[in-house]
């Protein structure tokens, strides 16, 4: 990005616009020097004076005279923005490296640098750059840190251009932006035994083969490059072209995370609220269920899902599981309240069954809403449900009676239905908790009650 450039050809049209931004441009020193001109050269033609008209000219030029030459001698300088990491987790910090390399043959001035960011990440940085030689460069950097999720735009940057007398200032802007993705805060969770339906490349590591036997075979036609040893003559000679037996298939283990976003589901807002504990715990499940190998997909009460709007919407084989963490990541990190006030949207995703584990995060949730949450457990191979009272994390529980003896209703219900419920109280560590469910849900197994939850 080049900012002027000296023995650049400029219109015409453009010289009187020229000259207002030199004159714009001038500083509170130049202005006094200008004002204080005149007023001599004023004096000096009414007193008849000489020598102070010339002291009035002096005053009066040098500040056009600066603000000329400055407007003039423009420099060519290029920029550079580099963020590192470009995708950080809220609380922690990124560094921005700036560079501005000088690609005139003319070393410049004073140059005044300043990057513009978004007010939640810090005050605007800037820094002095003394004189560059030409073809030189100098490298400047700046940390940002946000306890806000989001995406942040930086830039453009800007160079402020001085005379070596104050006179006056010019200011230069790029046009280019980047972008900080601030993400939820991820929380290392413990492994907890796998056990759950739809088994394969999770801990159950089961397969599912291609071929029952040989009366169950499902060849297909031969292709350039496959072992000859897995012909299938039988059906070569059935179909008259050469067959060969299917490799084996693995089916990876499933799971979806629900995440209720329901604006009314939860109260307060801020960095600490029920909302953005519930985010973070999702991204945190996401993030434990692809290390374990798991085909993982983010499901939200509207009904969309992410990674994909395939046929399953899980990031299959052909994804690899960073890109799918990122587009999760990127999705929950502008994530916000929707306007629905059902889940019945969610439940219509989840009715094809064969959905594996379902982790979901839930806000209030009344008797209507709590029968639908029930009836998913149906469709997959194990449930489990973190049920947050926002009521709680905006006021002491305590301070009025019977507050969570609703939430414990819905608690039941849900345990009823076979879900592994657990009431999240303000504050709770996500770890705990899924401890917590692990043991719960063992404990169900212990008595015959059902399978593991995952």
């Amino acid at each position: 990005m080049a900012v002027g450039g000296p023995g650049d050809p400029e219109p015409e049209r453009d010289e009187k616009g020229g000259v207002r931004t030199a004159l714009a441009g001038l500083t509170t020193r130049g202005r006094s020097f200008l004002a204080a001109g005149i007023a001599a050269a004023v004096c000096a033609y009414v007193l008849g004076q000489g020598d102070l008209l010339r002291v009035g000219l002096l005053l009066a030029v040098l500040p056009l005279v600066c603000a000329t030459v400055l407007y003039r001698t423009r420099y060519r300088v290029a920029g550079s923005r580099r963020l590192s990491p470009a995708r950080v987790p809220a609380g922690s910090e990124a560094r921005v490296h700036l560079r501005m390399d000088n690609v005139s043959r003319l070393p410049t001035g004073l140059l005044m640098l300043q990057d513009r960011v978004p007010y939640v990440l810090g005050p605007r940085p800037r820094f002095v750059l003394d004189r560059v030689e030409a073809g030189g460069r100098r490298e400047v950097s700046y940390r940002v840190r946000s306890d806000l999720r989001g995406r942040y735009p930086l830039g453009p940057l800007q160079l402020r251009l001085t005379d070596p007398f104050g006179m006056c200032e010019l200011t230069r802007s790029f046009s280019t932006f980047d972008t900080l993705t601030v993400i939820p805060r991820v929380e290392a969770l413990p492994p907890v035994r796998l056990s759950g339906e739809a088994k394969g490349y999770g801990d159950g590591r089961n397969r599912s083969l291609a071929l029952a036997g040989e009366d169950d075979v499902i060849p297909r036609g031969y292709r350039y490059g496959d072992d000859l040893r897995r012909v299938h003559w039988r059906s070569t000679a059935r179909y008259g072209e050469l067959m060969v037996r299917r490799e084996e298939q693995p089916q990876r283990a499933r799971c979806t995370v629900l995440l209720d976003t329901r604006g009314i589901a939860f109260a307060g807002q801020g960095p600490d609220s029920a909302f953005e504990w519930a985010v973070s715990g999702a991204a945190s499940v996401l993030v434990h269920m692809l290390e374990r190998g798991f085909s993982v997909r983010l499901l939200s009460d509207t009904g969309n899902s992410v990674p994909g709007q395939d046929a399953d919407g899980f990031a299959g084989a052909s994804q690899e599981s960073a890109d799918a963490a990122g587009l999760m990541m990127d999705t929950l990190a502008v994530i916000d309240h929707s306007d629905g006030s059902g889940l019945s949207r969610a439940y219509d995703v989840l009715r094809s069954g064969n959905e594996g584990l379902l982790v979901a995060f839930f806000g209030d949730l009344d008797e209507e809403q709590a029968a639908v949450v029930a009836r998913m457990r149906q469709r997959s191979g194990g449930a489990l449900a973190f049920v947050l009272d926002s009521d709680g994390w905006v006021r002491e529980t305590t301070d009025v009676p019977g507050a969570g003896d609703q939430q414990d209703e819905r608690l039941r219900m849900l345990r009823d239905a076979g879900w592994t419920a657990v009431g999240v109280p303000r504050g709770a560590s996500l770890t705990e908790l899924w401890q917590q469910a692990d043991r719960e849900r063992n404990g169900i197994t212990a008595a015959g009650l059902g399978e593991g939850w995952a």
